[in-house]
């Protein structure tokens, strides 16, 4: 196991939207979902339970992280990544129910800034200067982009923007995007690259600046059914994630709904 995921598997969060009997199991659904989706996903189990269709237990890291857990055996019924590579990956390898794969979301990616920073909105493009922006010491933080998608469609961005070369060894990597988030809340980076949803849940930080569509690939959430979970119960919670209940509450979260 890379040394990466060894750290990730570590620090993965669960939630347990609703306390379940080992009776009950069955009816529990497994769902290993993508950071960046942690508010939407909680509210939409809890919803889910509420309208007395089933228990949710929600496990939140990096796509990667979460792949990787599937492909080494970890109990999951449904997966939600934050992009279509390690879908592809988890799908090339049969461990996903054929015909259950649907494109679910998509998202936009921003810098932002500590709420106290002076750094002043500016527009993203060709050959912006990041660096004087950063001051001598400060880092981009940033989901690492040798695995985790945010991190992966912000490197993709700055290369295209001919700004990383620049900025590439300034940069902080984490290991998945609310990390980088964090690490902008607590001022202890004076600007981080996350999704337009991170920056809109904190009250911490605010968007300088957001990133050109076409300067990466079209950011798409999809979701499947895993092939070793519970395919009944999982296809059911996926389905329920189509219904106008679930799309409203991720739009609310400002994800855009395919």
């Amino acid at each position: 196991m890379n040394s990466w995921l060894a750290a990730c598997v570590i620090v993965t969060t669960t939630i347990a939207v609703s306390a379940g009997t080992s009776a009950a199991s069955e009816s529990e659904v497994v769902v290993f979902a993508a950071a960046s989706t942690t508010n939407a996903v909680s509210e939409i189990g809890k919803r889910y339970t509420a309208r007395n269709l089933g228990r949710i237990k929600a496990s939140f890291a990096s796509s990667s992280t979460l792949a990787k857990q599937i492909e080494n055996g970890a109990p999951a019924d449904v997966y939600l990544s934050a992009d279509r590579k390690w879908m592809d990956y988890l799908e090339g390898k049969n461990l996903l129910v054929k015909g259950s794969r649907v494109d679910l979301l998509s998202n936009r990616i921003v810098l932002i800034a500590p709420g106290d920073s002076s750094i002043q909105p500016f527009e993203i493009g060709s050959g912006c200067s990041l660096i004087d922006r950063l001051g001598k010491k400060g880092r981009l933080s940033m989901g690492d982009p040798e695995h985790v998608p945010a991190g992966i469609y912000g490197k993709q961005a700055l290369e295209n923007l001919g700004v990383w070369d620049d900025v590439k060894q300034r940069v902080a990597p984490t290991k998945d995007v609310r990390a980088a988030l964090v690490l902008v809340e607590r001022a202890e980076a004076p600007l981080g690259q996350v999704y337009a949803t991170d920056a809109a849940i904190s009250k911490k930080v605010r968007v300088v600046g957001t990133f050109p569509p076409k300067s990466h690939p079209p950011i798409v959430y999809p979701v499947a059914v895993v092939a070793e979970g519970k395919i009944d119960s999982a296809a059911k919670f996926l389905n329920f994630l189509k219904t106008p209940d679930a799309r409203a509450i991720f739009v609310k979260l400002g994800f855009k709904v395919k």
